[in-house]
């Protein structure tokens, strides 16, 4: 590389000095030397140049017209030996500007005032490898990086960026190429162990070409490569690599650029008649395969080559290409020398203009090259996309419409729907286990809780909106409690008409049959109140269903207890000196069933004045369904509602058990206890199978009682006299309704 650095710096300078405009009147000269990749060599070279060595060599034989001060020192190619030159004549003010080193840690201008480079910084190199892994979802990858500040510096930023974008490290390892082979089969040991597929190698071409013999000797195929700009365009790298471990690789390189009349220096062998120097003599024979003869002859220097006799030939056109941007970036040092280290260059030698920032840096971009096996087995050098630093961050990389040789890698694969992220016990957060979300969850990058109106599908995937379930007169069960009620609504109709036909009869008449009448028109009410309780719950329903049903339950009760105790007073009254029945005419009758009555109205209306039943999305009784119910708002008022019909029924209950023996063929009372033990042991029950029914069931429980309870009256109160009046007409007399008979027990 040394002499392909030489020759670029002798072409910029020749062509400066032939140059008119850049420094009329002023030529440049120099001094080569070869530092040998030594750090220690160099600083002696720096030294020397920097003490005003006089043993200057111009590109003419002409002598210097007088002793030339050291104006700038090209070089060095590597970051480590540019550190230590650029610390050494730093207090000289010594421009130092460097084509090929770009360690980040040379940015710094308190540390190395004096140095400037044409290539950009690893700050930039290390950000953008960090980008491209990431655009290709690479999420678990290895690191190598060569053991010096290049190596170290680079891979640092590298580490640091990526851990921000959530990639990754398994494992990070350094080489160097002077390692003893243990080492060397160490790192090949641990890339065969892990299980990442992505190796992100931060290398100089030098400690790769150590590298590659041990991958190709285990056969470490299969990797996906991502290279840095040292190594990613080398040419002698690729030509190694003849097991194609590095197929498919990817990298960034700095920009490939056409230098006017470079390619036709390179080839001319006229300049050899113009130096003293043996040094295009040697460039050509090693880059060529050529030899060349010194002739006397008008033909100048003749060359034989045994090698390719063209410079088109596979190898000598990659090796052409590779170093195209190395002479653009020697080219543009010196032509920085020429200018007085301005800040802003440009020459239609190069395509791009350049200039330095207040670190002593250019401007940062890079070519995305992906190695692309060709048929015939030679790797192709494949220009997919740029990366231009001083664009906004989401448009600084730019990956071009073109087909990449790559795959997808890593450390666990992406979780199905339905499933959320694990993270595995002692491994970095790319690596995870996959579990299916729980029910009511779908999966995002965790598991989410859906909304409480959504529960998740059957693969956790995504929020379906719950069924909304409520008793309705479409399903079976509302069906059928729908036309309970309905019957019982027209028993209790057909009766009232069976009781209005033969209103004259005894049987009709004894005991109030006004009172009948008033409770024949309650328990019709008592029927239809329980479809109150169906369908969808609304607020007017909600509030109705309950009050309806409290008040018309009480009207109920209320007019059963009149019956009660008319019965029980009437047969008080036939006692001597008695006037009970003045107070229990049917006037006193009427005003103690709406008193009775009154008082469950005034329950009910505070009930809605301080807290009133309402609509209610119950989301807790059912994982997969929204229960839509109505709410109690106050529960006093329910209970007290509930409490004040059982307190009357209770009380009717006693009463009529009382007068179950009083002599009489056709003793009322009889049929009242038995409708109240059934109304009691009914809404006894109710109560644990309320509280215990789920959704509608509750709702379906709560009709069941109403119409249970209702029936019992109507049957056990009515029946009974029905029969007489249809099937027994001459039982139908006064007589017979008053005969005097043995007591008769049930």
């Amino acid at each position: 590389l040394g002499f392909q650095i030489a020759q670029a710096m002798l072409f910029a300078i020749e062509e400066i000095n032939n140059s008119k405009e850049l420094l009329p009147g002023i030529s440049l000269g120099y001094k080569i030397y070869d530092t040998c990749a030594s750090i220690a060599r160099g600083v002696r070279v720096a030294l020397a140049l920097a003490n005003g060595d006089p043993a200057m060599t111009a590109l003419s034989e002409t002598p210097c017209a007088k002793p030339a001060q050291v104006q700038a020192i090209m070089g060095e190619s590597s970051s480590s030996p540019c550190m230590a030159i650029a610390t050494v004549i730093g207090p000289f003010h010594i421009p130092m500007i460097s084509h090929f080193a770009t360690c980040p840690c040379l940015s710094d201008t308190t540390r190395y005032p004096s140095f400037l480079r044409t290539i950009p910084s690893d700050y930039y190199q290390s950000r953008a490898l960090a980008q491209l892994v990431k655009h290709f979802g690479w999420t678990w990858v290895g690191a190598i990086r060569s053991n010096n500040d290049y190596g170290n510096n680079g891979m640092a930023i590298f580490l640091e960026t990526a851990q921000q974008m959530g990639i990754c490290l398994e494992y990070s390892v350094s080489v160097f190429r002077k390692d003893p082979p243990e080492k060397i089969l160490k790192i090949v040991e641990i890339i065969k162990a892990s299980t990442s597929k992505v190796i992100v190698a931060f290398l100089s071409h030098k400690d790769m070409d150590v590298l590659i013999p041990e991958l190709s000797h285990h056969n470490l195929t299969g990797y996906q490569w991502v290279g840095s700009e040292s190594w990613i365009f080398e040419s002698e790298t690729a030509a190694m690599d003849i097991h194609h471990i590095l197929d498919g690789a990817i990298g960034l390189f700095i920009p490939k650029a056409h230098v006017s009349g470079m390619r036709e220096f390179i080839l001319d062998v006229k300049p050899l008649n113009s130096t003293s120097q043996k040094l295009f003599t040697e460039f050509w024979e090693k880059l060529f395969s050529c030899k060349f003869k010194q002739s006397k002859s008008s033909a100048g220097n003749q060359r034989e080559c045994t090698g390719h006799e063209d410079v088109t030939g596979v190898q000598n056109s990659f090796t052409y290409m590779s170093l195209m941007p190395i002479f653009c970036n020697v080219y543009k040092g010196v032509y920085a020398v020429a200018h007085a280290l301005h800040n802003i260059l440009q020459n239609d030698l190069c395509w791009y203009e350049v200039y330095f920032n207040e670190n002593g840096d250019p401007a940062a971009k890079y070519e995305i090259i992906n190695w692309q096996p060709t048929e015939n087995g030679i790797v192709d050098f494949v220009r997919v996309g740029l990366y231009d630093a001083s664009l906004p961050a989401d448009t600084q990389l730019n990956l071009q419409n073109k087909s990449l040789f790559w795959a997808t890698l890593f450390c666990s694969e992406k979780c199905p729907p339905g499933t959320r992220k694990v993270l595995q016990k002692g491994k970095p957060l790319c690596c995870n286990d996959c579990l299916r979300c729980a029910e009511g969850e779908k999966n995002s990058i965790t598991c989410v809780r859906c909304d409480p109106e959504f529960w998740s599908n059957e693969r956790r995937d995504a929020c379906v909106k719950k069924v909304e379930e409520f008793l309705s007169y479409q399903e079976t069960m509302g069906a059928l409690l729908t036309a309970a009620c309905l019957f019982g609504t027209c028993m209790t109709a057909v009766v009232a008409f069976i009781f209005f036909r033969y209103r004259q009869t005894p049987v009709v008449r004894a005991n109030n049959s006004e009172l009948s009448f008033l409770l024949l028109f309650s328990l019709t009410l008592c029927f239809l109140c329980s479809l109150t309780f169906m369908g969808r719950p609304s607020e007017w329903s909600c509030m109705l269903r309950h009050t309806a049903f409290g008040i018309t339950f009480v009207l109920c009760i209320s007019c059963v207890l009149g019956k009660t105790i008319v019965v029980l007073m009437a047969f008080r009254a036939t006692l001597p000196g008695s006037d009970v029945m003045k107070w229990l005419g049917p006037a006193q009758q009427k005003r103690s069933v709406l008193g009775f009555t009154l008082v469950q109205v005034i329950i009910c209306i505070l009930w809605l004045i301080i807290s009133p039943p309402f609509p209610f999305k119950n989301f807790k009784e059912s994982k997969e369904k929204i229960i839509l119910e109505c709410a109690l708002g106050s529960a006093v008022g329910f209970w007290a509602v509930l409490g004040y019909i059982g307190l009357l029924a209770m009380l009717c209950f006693i009463l009529a058990f009382l007068a179950r023996k009083l002599p009489d063929n056709f003793n009322e009372a009889k049929f009242i206890t038995f409708s109240m033990l059934i109304f009691c042991a009914v809404w006894i029950t109710f109560i644990p199978a309320y509280v215990s029914s789920p959704g509608k069931f509750r709702v379906a429980v709560e009709i069941f009682a109403i119409l249970a309870s209702s029936f019992g009256l109507l049957i056990c109160i009515f029946i009974p006299k029905c029969y007489i009046i249809l099937l027994k007409p001459e039982n139908n007399t006064k007589k017979n309704m008053m005969g005097k008979g043995g007591p008769k027990s049930f």
